[in-house]
């Protein structure tokens, strides 16, 4: 038998493959490269920024870089009042106004997050992180020409920074366009190595290519930075999977559920090999 025919179990696997991995997929799109304005290198301290701002309560600076403090502790409702004083000093610091919108997203106020990329943007019209973060929610909303506009945007205006190349990379994916999108995760990669996230999605991109050995690899390369990433572990197993590689799938799809007991892609790749043998 031919083993594209559905009848056959490579065929039914092979049909139970393109169906976990829409699932694995969607999960992706979901994800971005977001983070709050603040120099990563910077050590949080609260304590000693508040003392900063006690010491200069009139600085608009003052209170984003403690506004960006809580944001990342997950303090969202210390971070919004820091960013709204802010703004009340200087309407127009579009630092705040983006930080702002991305603690906005973070509550789910999307509509509210649009209008503070929107003004960031006016106020500044070079700062390529607002149109990034605009672009994100123009994705997520399936408004994909609005969205590849703001992230060209973003690249003209910062040709090295990683996001704006993954986040478009998300899109030419989820339109199939795996080449595209291979491209501009691999760009995303180059300037940002440490990454798991654009591993992941490309290997995906792979896997839809029938490429599973590239696949493999770059889950394997996410797994490195992030090992407990469930996405590359569901999709390692997928590429063994598809390989016919039974023992590495297993393997691949119980690591993925040591890190998420209940992953829907996880128990359904092992349903499909514990039929395979017969259980």
């Amino acid at each position: 038998m031919r083993m594209s025919d559905p009848r056959t179990h490579g065929g039914l696997v092979r049909w139970g493959l393109m169906a976990a991995a829409g699932f694995v997929l969607c999960a992706c799109q979901a994800g971005s490269l977001d983070s709050l304005e603040i120099p990563a290198s910077q050590q949080i301290n609260i304590a000693s920024l508040t003392e900063v701002i006690e010491a200069n309560p009139n600085d608009p600076g003052a209170y984003n870089m403690r506004g960006s403090a809580y944001g990342r502790q997950g303090r969202t409702s210390d971070a919004m009042a820091d960013f709204n004083e802010a703004l009340r000093l200087d309407p127009n610091y579009y630092q705040a106004l983006s930080n702002r919108a991305l603690v906005h997203r973070q509550m789910g106020n999307d509509d509210l997050a649009l209008a503070d990329y929107t003004a960031a943007i006016r106020a500044n019209p070079s700062y390529d992180t607002a149109y990034i973060g605009r672009g994100n929610i123009y994705r997520e909303r399936g408004q994909s020409a609005l969205a590849l506009a703001d992230y060209a945007q973003a690249i003209q205006l910062d040709s090295s920074d990683p996001r704006p190349y993954y986040n478009r990379a998300l899109i030419y994916q989820s339109q199939n366009q795996h080449q595209l999108a291979i491209e501009d995760f691999t760009t995303s990669i180059g300037y940002n190595p440490n990454a798991a996230e654009p591993y992941v999605s490309r290997g995906l991109s792979y896997l839809a290519l029938n490429d599973p050995n590239a696949a493999i690899e770059d889950f394997d390369a996410a797994i490195q930075r992030d090992r407990r990433n469930v996405d590359a572990w569901v999709n390692r197993g997928l590429a063994y999977e598809a390989m016919g590689d039974t023992e590495n799938a297993l393997s691949s799809y119980n690591r993925a559920l040591g890190i998420e007991e209940n992953n829907r892609a996880a128990r359904e790749g092992l349903r499909r090999l514990g039929a395979g043998f017969g259980r």
